[in-house]
């Protein structure tokens, strides 16, 4: 069904600063990109086959900056890869997993994506993912 973990999301305050952070590791930023309609910058750091994805809000009223607000930075969610995300969600609802999205939509990367609420699935925020 799921193909690999495809990245991690950190949510964090300030982008720059969080990506100094990652580089100190010795990591590498490879891509950053704004997603207005998610009203979220992101980072994207390849770590072989996986991602860490680091999400700065635009605006206050940001899925990203609730989550700050409430949690502080950290870990906001795991992506899962999959090949048929609109078949994957057929599944889940039909096992009765309570989803956030029943339809894909384009998230960073330009990548399709959906997300299970995270009282179905142990506390853990899910994204599917599906990459062309």
């Amino acid at each position: 069904m799921f193909k690999k973990i495809d990245h991690v999301g950190i949510a964090v305050r300030n982008l720059g600063e969080a990506m100094k952070v990652w580089e100190g590791l010795g990591l590498r930023v490879d891509e950053v990109e704004e997603v207005p309609d998610q009203k979220v910058r992101t980072a994207i750091i390849h770590i072989g086959e996986s991602r860490i994805e680091l999400l700065e809000p635009t605006a206050e009223d940001s899925p990203i900056a609730k989550f700050i607000e409430k949690r502080g930075e950290g870990i906001h969610h795991i992506a899962l890869g999959v090949d048929d995300i609109e078949e994957h969600l057929r599944e889940l609802k039909e096992k009765g997993y309570q989803l956030i999205d029943e339809k894909p939509r384009i998230g960073a990367g330009g990548a399709k994506i959906a997300f299970v609420h995270p009282k179905a699935v142990t506390g853990v925020l899910l994204e599917l993912c599906q990459r062309e």
